[in-house]
């Protein structure tokens, strides 16, 4: 018998030798390619490969300018190029002629090492004339339905890849806590579970399961870390964030999107407690590196060595801004137009001051993300890859997400009946910057950096006043909107009282023109004053007013919200935005999404829902993280538990039977909130550790199943190690709660 179980071993053992040896044959060759290739190189060649620079260097208004191209690309072999800010969109056609030549030319260099391109295709394929552009994050977030950052992901690869681009500045892993910030749109919101499951999805979307598939594209995390959450609200600025709130909500979608297997990030132009993050070590090597085993590519953001000495004043010269950046773990530097970087990095390796280990590493991990691709396989832009631009059944995604995301904030019943969805025999009056504008739909980063040039867009776009007019007909609209998103005049705000007469509503469009970064910095969250006295003109007509908001942040509308009937969050909605907004104000479509951040109501209250529990008399948001209405009503049933105890390695069952009481079909999303009751650090109000999607038809009902373990009730303790703790917790689902005891 021990001979046989001997035997047995053995061969257990020599099975998984042989299984071992496979893996390693199967991963080896890529790894020995790039070891060779960098065995190769001279210290001049890697530099070339991290150095990344723009476009507009030698490509401006349509004209490549050759001999400065060259000695770019065969003197000094840079190695990546990347998207212009102020750029117009080129066609497919376009695209490919460019990258052709710039594969050409790289064909030239001594190793024929191929240019990788990069491009910031933040919510559909940004530079490519034609393409679809959907929803931004915040919009998207508030679906709650995270197969369509996965849908929409999938889309965009497929017309970037068409397009001839392999690398995708994307998706944004910052938790949008701070509103002011210009950027808050491109965040899924304030919760970190909304933005790691949402920026998983969109990663594995990008990505498929084989780079190397002409429908997929290298995503790139970003901005690693705290960007979201600058002290002064001010893009690229300082933050200061505990460590503990650091563990707690910055990291956790990185880490998961390390985990998924993301290739590349990006790291935060700003700083942290008075480090900028590019000479962080301790994020960029001892965190990111060792810690997770990140294994990628870590790129800069825009100029962001050379801010080091220019602005953050932590460097002398640019020289010591590379020594530091570089040994603090950077791989590539976005330049984006000279070459101080290429230059400077060449002597402070010779120098001794950069080791070559360090150069190797980096260039080793920039030439594993295009081999991944398959640029060394075939650099040039894949014919075949054009098939997947443009298809219809795009638009018809861009349409549902727009849908899904809709978010109804308010509705008052008069004379009985709820004032939402109108009646499409109804005479409106369309008022307000919002109506006209393609580009407060659409936001940043849409066929331009700030999205802002209107004859830009398909002609197949609808404006609010377009899409309104197709649904009703154009004889029962009125219009008082400027032409694009332009300041309300005075003799148009006064125009209301008279246009107002013979209308059954008024339909006020407000909101934000369309910006990007730094340009889009504003001092406080308060509405223009324009677009308040329009809105205090359109209440005094005594008729009905339904207030759309097309924005990216949460702008304080409490000096007039009680006059307003109808509150319906549209976020930046993409190029179906307009329609979406049409068929849910006229019933089409049953609104259904869910705040993904807390709407304050006073610049100087910006708390979000899972404060501290101390904040709870303080918390007074215009709009609650969560809330959003229904044409029709739901029920919750009482919260059904496997048990009243969670063991440690165990797990329990939450089951929730929810109906459709009302007349209409309907999406319900499902938030699960859990409450810590008593914790070693004061537990947040309450903390969302789960959330579903389900449609129901009118009348019916279905039973929903959750799943909790004890990493859905953990916290980082004062020590910043996670723990989760014995105790009483509590569940809340709608107006639904229940307790259990964690052992």
């Amino acid at each position: 018998m021990k001979y046989i179980l001997k035997k047995s071993y053995q061969l257990l053992l020599v099975a998984f030798v042989l299984l071992v040896a496979c893996k390693q044959k199967e991963t080896q060759p890529k790894n020995t390619e790039v070891t060779a290739l960098v065995s190769k190189m001279t210290l001049e060649e890697k530099v070339g490969q991290m150095t990344q620079i723009t476009l507009s260097t030698f490509y401006k208004k349509g004209v490549f300018q050759e001999e400065k191209f060259k000695k770019y690309i065969i003197s000094n072999g840079i190695g990546s190029i990347l998207n212009v800010n102020e750029s117009e969109p080129l066609s497919v056609e376009e695209w490919h002629e460019l990258i052709t030549k710039i594969q050409d030319y790289a064909k030239e260099t001594r190793l024929q090492i191929p240019v990788l391109y990069g491009i910031d295709a933040i919510h559909g394929a940004t530079y490519t004339k034609e393409a679809t552009l959907f929803p931004h994050n915040i919009g998207l977030a508030a679906s709650r339905n995270p197969k369509l950052a996965f849908e929409i992901a999938e889309i965009t690869a497929k017309e970037v890849r068409a397009s001839g681009i392999r690398w995708n500045f994307d998706p944004v892993l910052g938790v949008g806590r701070q509103p002011l910030w210009p950027r808050f749109e491109e965040t899924f919101g304030e919760d970190v579970l909304l933005v790691s499951e949402f920026g998983t999805q969109a990663i594995k979307g990008y990505e498929g399961t084989d780079l190397k598939n002409n429908k997929n594209v290298a995503s790139c995390m970003k901005h690693f870390l705290g960007y979201s959450v600058p002290q002064s609200g001010k893009d690229r600025t300082p933050a200061y964030i505990p460590e503990i709130v650091l563990r707690e909500i910055f990291m956790p979608p990185f880490k998961k999107a390390v985990e998924t297997g993301c290739p590349t990030i990006m790291i935060n132009s700003g700083s942290i407690n008075g480090v900028p993050v590019h000479i962080n070590k301790t994020l960029l090597t001892d965190l990111l590196k060792n810690e997770w085993g990140f294994k990628g590519l870590v790129v800069t953001d825009w100029e962001d060595i050379m801010y080091l000495y220019k602005e953050h004043n932590v460097a002398k010269d640019n020289k010591e801004a590379v020594k530091m950046a570089i040994n603090a773990g950077i791989e590539m530097s976005m330049v984006p137009g000279k070459l101080d970087f290429y230059n400077d990095l060449i002597e402070l390796v010779n120098e001794g001051e950069v080791s070559m280990e360090r150069i190797d590493d980096a260039v080793s991990r920039i030439l594993k993300v295009k081999f991944d691709l398959g640029l060394f396989d075939n650099p040039y832009p894949e014919k075949e890859a054009v098939a997947n631009f443009g298809l219809a059944s795009y638009k018809e995604t861009a349409l549902k997400t727009a849908e899904q995301s809709m978010t109804l904030l308010k509705n008052e019943t008069i004379n009985n009946k709820p004032v939402l969805p109108l009646n499409k025999n109804s005479k409106v009056l369309i008022a307000g910057p919002g109506a006209n504008s393609l580009a407060t739909l659409h936001g940043s980063w849409s066929y331009t950096w700030q999205g802002d040039r209107e004859h830009l867009y398909a002609e197949s776009t609808l404006t609010i006043k377009e899409a309104i007019q197709n649904k009703i007909g154009k004889e029962n609209v009125t219009s008082i909107a400027p032409n694009k998103f332009q300041e309300i005049t005075t003799s148009e705000i006064k125009s209301v009282t008279q246009k107002a007469k013979n209308v059954d509503c008024i339909i006020l469009c407000l909101g934000e023109i369309s910006y990007a970064e730094t340009r889009g910095n504003i001092d406080d969250l308060e509405l223009s004053k324009d677009q308040i006295e329009l809105a205090k003109a359109a209440i005094a007509t005594n008729k009905p007013v339904i207030l759309v908001l097309t924005e990216g942040r949460p702008r304080i509308v409490n000096e007039f919200i009680e006059g307003i009937v109808g509150v319906l969050m549209a976020y930046r909605p993409g190029s179906e935005g307009a329609n979406a907004i049409a068929n849910v104000l006229f019933g089409d479509y049953n609104p259904s999404g869910k705040l993904p951040f807390s709407y304050p109501k006073y610049s100087g209250n910006l708390l979000t829902y899972d404060a501290p529990i101390r904040n709870i008399k303080t918390y007074k948001p215009q709009w609650a993280f969560g809330e959003g209405l229904s044409y029709t009503s739901f029920e919750f049933g009482e919260i059904e538990l496997s048990s009243k105890t969670l063991n440690e390695n165990g797990s329990l069952t939450v089951k929730v039977k929810v109906s459709n009481t009302g007349k209409m079909d309907g999406d319900l999303v499902i938030d699960l909130f859990v409450k810590d009751l008593v914790a070693s650090i004061i537990p947040p109000m309450k903390k969302l550790r789960k959330f579903d999607r389900v449609h129901l038809k009118a009348g019916e009902s279905k039973a929903v199943e959750f799943i909790l373990n004890k990493d859905d009730l953990s916290f980082v303790n004062a020590y910043l190690k996670r723990v989760t703790e014995n105790g009483e917790f509590e569940i809340l689902i709608g107006n639904k709660a229940v307790k259990f005891n964690y052992n």
